[in-house]
């Protein structure tokens, strides 16, 4: 054959897969908006089959296996898009929120729970050092319920002295994130409540009560 040929059909395959993947892109992405989640997924899996590659695709995917409740796989595409876009906070938020369910999973062990609520820390840390605005009060407060969730895990689960101190700086870790937003919204009753919450469950811990 010759190389004209062989170009040609290398151009032909290559514009026949952009417009396949651009095709399953379109169709997934009108499944989430119209909040069919599990037909976006079986459309955007389609399309990351034949570009794993595609951050957009990846990240559509991630979503609505989240919202599908299929929280691993979230965890799986949102590295995907992680691996690809490093500073791309929204994925680092999401796969938080995914780690975060998983980490209240009652089918799992305790060592999995951990992994899972102190990664969604990680990941929402991450997210804040990352975002464009660093002052995304959203980060803080799912950062806030994070480090209560965790050092509420810690305390049930203690072992020793250590294990004690790190659900107690948690649940301490947990107010400063919630009171910063406080400080910016006083009138955030939801964020009020939160803090007590934090407070209770602190002065629970430490025998320290108001």
């Amino acid at each position: 054959m010759r190389l004209s040929a062989i170009i040609s059909l290398l151009l032909f395959s290559t514009i026949e897969t952009s417009l396949a993947q651009s095709a399953y892109v379109k169709l997934g992405e009108q499944a989430l908006l119209d909040g069919n989640f599990k037909s976006a997924v079986k459309q955007l899996e389609k399309a990351c089959l034949v570009d794993s590659t595609n951050a957009n695709a990846l990240w559509m995917l991630g979503y609505s296996y989240y919202h599908s409740e299929n929280y691993k796989k979230s965890i799986v595409a949102y590295s995907k898009v992680i691996a690809i876009k490093p500073v791309d906070a929204s994925a680092y938020y999401y796969r938080a929120r995914s780690k975060a369910f998983l980490g209240r999973d009652a089918s799992l062990s305790a060592q999995e729970k951990e992994k899972h609520l102190l990664g969604a820390i990680q990941d929402l840390t991450k997210a804040i050092a990352v975002s464009a605005d660093p002052n995304d009060m959203k980060l803080y407060q799912n950062r806030g319920i994070a480090y209560r969730e965790y050092g509420l895990f810690k305390l049930e689960h203690a072992a020793n002295n250590a294990d004690r101190n790190r659900g107690i700086n948690s649940l301490r870790a947990s107010i400063n994130d919630l009171q910063k937003i406080m400080d910016t919204n006083p009138g955030r009753s939801d964020i009020s409540t939160l803090i007590d919450l934090s407070k209770e469950k602190l002065a629970t811990a430490t025998g320290k009560r108001g």
